[in-house]
């Protein structure tokens, strides 16, 4: 049997340990020994990705996307699939450790998607890149950050699915976008939350891996109406 192999790791704001860990071939991110994300179970962050571009995936298109979490990069590579070759895609990843992963060990995971020319990397807090996007907003915002309301990797991450966090999307996205959002589990509240600052919400299940039968996770669609006015 093939050994686990931990190929790096860094400190997170809360002080916790998080590893990149190899085995055969796959390769997980863990916090406290607690898996985050792992690449053998990684088609429901493709799905954000390509449910997230959905609206504005015609070739003859020039959406601007932000992905918010960089991860195992399975997010983007669903973004890059989805629009084409005039599309403007920001990333905003607060670890430069884990960019430098997926460009170093994991450079052929996803088909080196970093040295996509589509491609901007932001090592910085998502939440700072959205409240400063209302004058120059997006199409498309996704997000896959922490472990949603509960906080594994950031305390204040859980702050970005609060009132004035998803106010702050409103705001990021022009009228006619959308934001989807990943979830662990369905999510009363936020669904609330989202029709309550305007958005058009559809909750659709996402399955764990290709071939599971269950559908485990959930992502939320919220779509801004093309009337839309600024609040």
């Amino acid at each position: 049997m093939k050994p686990n192999v931990t190929l790096a790791e860094t400190t997170t704001p809360n002080g916790a340990r998080m590893t990149l860990v190899e085995h055969d071939g796959s390769y997980c991110i863990r916090v406290n020994g607690q898996q985050l994300m792992h690449s053998l179970v990684a088609t429901s962050e493709f799905k954000l990705g390509t449910l997230g571009c959905e609206r504005h995936s015609a070739k003859d298109l020039q959406p601007k996307v932000l992905i918010g979490g960089l991860g195992l990069g399975f997010t983007l590579k669903g973004v890059l699939q989805a629009t084409g070759p005039q599309a403007t895609v920001h990333v905003v990843e607060l670890f430069p450790e884990i960019v430098e992963w997926n460009r170093t060990f994991m450079a052929g995971l996803n088909g080196d998607a970093l040295k996509d020319p589509r491609v901007k990397v932001l090592e910085e807090d998502v939440r700072a890149v959205i409240a400063r996007s209302a004058q120059t907003p997006y199409d498309i915002i996704a997000l896959d950050i922490d472990n949603n309301t509960t906080a594994m990797v950031k305390v204040e991450n859980h702050q970005l699915y609060e009132t004035l966090g998803i106010q702050e999307i409103w705001e990021a996205l022009r009228p006619g976008g959308r934001a989807a959002i990943w979830f662990a589990c369905p999510d009363v509240a936020i669904e609330r939350l989202l029709k309550k600052v305007g958005f058009t919400v559809q909750a659709i299940p996402a399955k764990l891996c290709g071939s599971s039968k269950r559908e485990t996770y959930m992502i939320y669609v919220a779509d801004k109406p093309l009337t839309a006015k600024k609040k």
